[in-house]
């Protein structure tokens, strides 16, 4: 996940409509439906086809608008109501007014019948960078899911899509959004992946795009919510700071899903930046567990996985921490102890530990957990095996959850969207379209800061600095222990050590699963997610009323 390792990491990872008024219309280009940019857009159009359908959730029948469309933004700097190629502008304005735009691509559920403006509306995208909300739609929230199955491979189509139980449309409307040039949204002009593949940039993008939305909509008095999963979570770090601090607009809640907002932490690739042995800690909780699932901790047998995480955690922060603060100066005794307790803890031989100065990163424990039978352990959700692609490689080659899965979910949505949400006809969807990550600009400008700042990326300041300026803003945590791609200890010590008063760490609920960086792909998971995220949407959005 660290851009010092030059790796791309596939993080899949990723609004209502009144009851009582007009239906929207199947073409967004009308002049009354079409937003007032001040002058044409030269690329994109903004588009949106509506459908109807219902959904059964808790044995209740909702009944829903559907609209997938686009709305079209610029980069920021855009003055949409310059002209300057008319006549005596000036050929710098174009400084100004840089020619890049994207078409974002969404897909709203409106409940029918729903008071309007206390509904709440809840933003949904996935992360990447570069991935489209494919998997949250399919897989979590959507009044449709796929079925896959639970630790193992999916067999190839046909592929089974369900009535959602678990959707959210009875707590919330939903939005769920492509990130510029993934899925069906679409990027073009000059400079145009400069424009949008970025830290800063990205966030900017949506911005733009939903205070556009609920201008659109009609929206701006109702509760907002964001939710984001993987490279989603520092998005809406940025994107919750940037919304209120230069748009005005205060949010009720951000629901952080298989969280990383400070890169140094992150499993991957950590003996690239030597020196910062948090990511061994923070990763082990989530080895022990994955080893407990697989049978490879005889010392453990019939132990709750939740007992061995809490002994694992304070070790972990405790003597392991403390062995690896030392260095070069840890004497043997102590090495040796220590080595002996992760074997304990993670099932790696003693000699492997010890060759590994008792640091194993993520892909390294993937390969060697299960090496005896030639398995590959995953990453997204560690419970997946998958066989190793080479036997003598020092990491994982792949990712055995994702080859298990992402057939049947880009299928279904392929399906789906054309035949159910008649869109798409004739376009390609990407679901994760190859380059964008080694072409995003993983510099950012924190809050307080007038330039980018040479470092790894860290959006915890952005949603320290949210929660400052909105004290009501709450946060809703949730991870998977069997998470290896953002293991969920990271994320509650990042909450754990933002830059906030003591008194708003009561902001943030926590809520960990038996289940990986897909929560959801877990089907008892998927339930608790539901309740868990519906409660907090019902807690947050009633504050003033």
């Amino acid at each position: 996940m660290t851009q010092s390792t030059g790796k791309a990491v596939a993080l899949f990872l990723a609004c209502a409509l009144r009851a009582t008024g007009p239906a929207f219309a199947a073409d967004d280009t009308s002049p009354a439906a079409k937003p007032d940019t001040g002058r044409e857009s030269p690329f994109f159009k903004p588009e949106a086809h509506t459908t109807d359908g219902s959904v059964l959730i808790g044995g209740r029948k909702i009944d829903y608008q559907a609209i997938a469309g686009t709305l079209v933004v610029h980069p920021k700097g855009w003055d949409d109501v310059a002209k300057p190629h008319e006549e005596g502008a000036k050929e710098e304005d174009d400084d100004h007014n840089p020619t890049a735009e994207a078409s974002i691509f969404y897909v709203a559920y409106f409940a029918k019948g729903a008071p309007m403006p206390g509904r709440p509306i809840t933003f949904l995208y996935n992360g990447g960078p570069g991935s489209a909300s494919v998997w949250l739609h399919m897989g979590a929230f959507g009044p449709r899911r796929v079925v896959t199955l639970d630790d193992t491979h999916t067999p190839a189509a046909p592929y089974t899509l369900v009535n959602n139980d678990e959707s959210l449309l009875d707590a919330s409307d939903l939005v769920f959004i492509d990130a510029p040039g993934t899925g069906f949204s679409r990027i073009a002009g000059k400079d145009k992946e400069r424009a949008f593949y970025g830290i800063d940039q990205d966030a900017h993008a949506f911005a733009e795009f939903i205070t556009r939305f609920i201008s659109k909509y009609g929206r701006w008095n109702s509760p907002k919510f964001l939710f984001g999963e993987s490279y989603g979570t520092p998005r809406s770090a940025v994107l919750a700071n940037l919304l209120q601090s230069d748009y005005a607009l205060d949010l009720n809640g951000v629901i952080m899903l298989s969280q990383i907002l400070n890169f140094d932490l992150s499993p991957d690739g950590p003996e690239n930046n030597p020196g910062i042995d948090l990511p061994y800690e923070l990763a082990l909780p989530t080895y022990a567990a994955t080893a407990l699932y697989h049978r490879k901790l005889p010392h453990f047998v019939g132990t709750k996985v939740h007992d061995l995480i809490e002994q694992v955690e304070r070790f972990a922060t405790g003597d392991y921490a403390l062995a690896l603060g030392q260095g070069a100066s840890l004497d043997p005794h102590t090495f040796d102890e220590i080595a002996e307790k992760l074997h304990d803890y993670t099932g790696l031989p003693i000699a492997y530990i010890k060759k590994a100065n008792l640091r194993i990163d993520g892909g390294e424990f993937e390969k060697m957990l299960q090496d005896d039978a030639e398995e590959t352990t995953g990453r997204l959700d560690t419970r997946f095996s998958g066989p190793t692609l080479d036997p003598l490689s020092k990491e994982a080659g792949y990712d055995p959850q994702s080859a298990a899965i992402s057939s049947a979910y880009i299928s279904t949505f392929n399906d789906y969207v054309r035949r159910v949400l008649h869109y798409g006809e004739g376009t390609a969807y990407t679901p994760e379209p190859g380059g964008i990550s080694e072409k995003w600009d993983f510099q950012h400008a924190p809050p307080g800061s007038a330039e980018k700042l040479q470092q790894s990326a860290n959006m915890m300041p952005d949603l320290a600095a949210a929660m400052k300026t909105n004290p009501d803003l709450k946060i809703l945590l949730n991870g998977g222990y069997y998470d290896l791609a953002t293991p969920f200890y990271e994320g509650i010590y990042e909450m754990q050590h933002l830059q906030i008063p003591q008194k708003l760490q009561a902001n943030i609920d926590y809520k960990q699963y038996d289940s990986g960086h897909m929560v959801y792909a877990h089907e008892a998971s998927l339930k608790i997610l539901h309740d868990t995220v519906a409660a907090f949407i019902e807690k947050s959005s009633t504050h003033g009323q």
